[in-house]
């Protein structure tokens, strides 16, 4: 959950931190097979029904942060396959970037509105009068909701007096702007790629951790081992991950002193990106040539627009890089012979 520490956070950090360490190791990289047992320790179960279920969840997460894809449920497949063939620098990343593992998924409800205990059976009952459906009527002198009438639009809870009929929604499905959460046949979570745009709203809006991100600390540590120069490109929002007494300079130095090669700020490209944008919009709006601008600094939101908007408004769209990608461009201009970058 964004800005708050939680069980899912502490899980994510074990997981990249032995994911890390298995790969500074040189041998067998099966022992991968090891590690949910090493993250979820002994025999009782902290967040499941069941310990075995924990393990299994932890095997697809560390799955994902080798860059594998997540395994079939009705499948036997060891948590290891693949790994092997993964240990090199030069693999890259495979689609889909947001993978929802479905057993871990809790089958949410769609939203819905219920009736809670705070329902004074009042005599005026408003929330019967104003449901365009007939869905609420009174039950042993209680509001009482047919959902199988309910259109779910709400007024109902609008009109109550006492705040007594709740909106309960998925809260993956609420994050995602795009409505690209959908439901399997068992009511589990599923995303629908073709509406997808990996803005990772969903993943950080998910309190069972069941929505996770492919990862490719595995392949950068193989080539940070090869000697390869490695170069880490760093977002200015950075320093609000590691608490008032972190500084950017002790960021920097942190990750040189772990074999980066240098460290630049994502912020070279966002100034890049604004002049071009400036640049842009005297040419093409200033002139009349383009009715107005839409920025394209954010990649999700640039995917968004070139997929919903309608094509004489696409035009709009400016063809300045991303922040990310300006930055990485003019770092390879300065290091020609740098194998990989990295954006924090």
């Amino acid at each position: 959950m964004r800005g708050i520490t939680t069980p899912v956070t502490k899980i994510r950090r074990q997981v990249f931190t032995e994911i890390a360490r298995l790969a500074y190791e040189d041998g067998d990289y099966s022992r991968i097979e090891e590690l949910p047992y090493t993250i979820i320790p002994g025999e009782k179960a902290n967040y499941r029904d069941s310990v075995f279920k924990e393990r299994a969840i932890v095997g697809e997460r560390l799955r994902l942060a080798v860059g594998l894809p997540l395994r079939p449920v009705d499948q036997h497949a060891p948590v290891s396959q693949g790994i092997n063939d993964s240990a090199i620098a030069e693999m890259f990343y495979e689609p889909p970037l947001i993978n929802v593992i479905s057993f871990a998924c809790n089958a949410c409800e769609e939203t819905s509105y219920t009736v809670t205990d705070l329902c004074r059976s009042c005599i005026a009952h408003p929330c019967t009068a104003v449901c365009p459906v007939k869905a609420v009527s009174i039950v042993n002198g209680r509001s009482y909701i047919d959902k199988s009438k309910c259109v779910k639009c709400g007024r109902c809870a609008q009109a109550c007096p006492y705040s007594a009929i709740v909106k309960s929604e998925r809260p993956c499905a609420a994050a995602c702007g795009v409505d690209a959460i959908e439901s399997d046949e068992y009511g589990r979570a599923k995303i629908n790629y073709d509406k997808c745009v990996s803005c990772g709203q969903c993943l950080v809006s998910c309190p069972f951790s069941a929505i996770a991100d492919k990862s490719q600390i595995f392949q950068l540590i193989q080539a940070m081992k090869k000697g390869d120069e490695v170069i880490v490109e760093l977002a200015p929002a950075v320093i609000g991950q590691f608490g008032t007494d972190v500084r950017l300079w002790k960021i920097k130095a942190a990750l040189k002193e772990i074999g980066f090669a240098e460290v630049y700020e994502v912020a070279l490209g966002a100034d890049i990106g604004a002049i071009t944008e400036a640049k842009h919009y005297v040419h093409e709006v200033a002139t009349g040539k383009l009715p107005f601008l839409l920025t394209s600094c954010c990649p999700a939101w640039s995917v968004l627009a070139k997929r919903t908007l309608p094509e004489e408004m696409v035009e709009s769209v400016s063809s300045a890089l991303t922040p990310m990608v300006a930055t990485a461009r003019s770092i390879k201009q300065k290091h020609p012979n740098s194998s990989r970058l990295l954006s924090i």
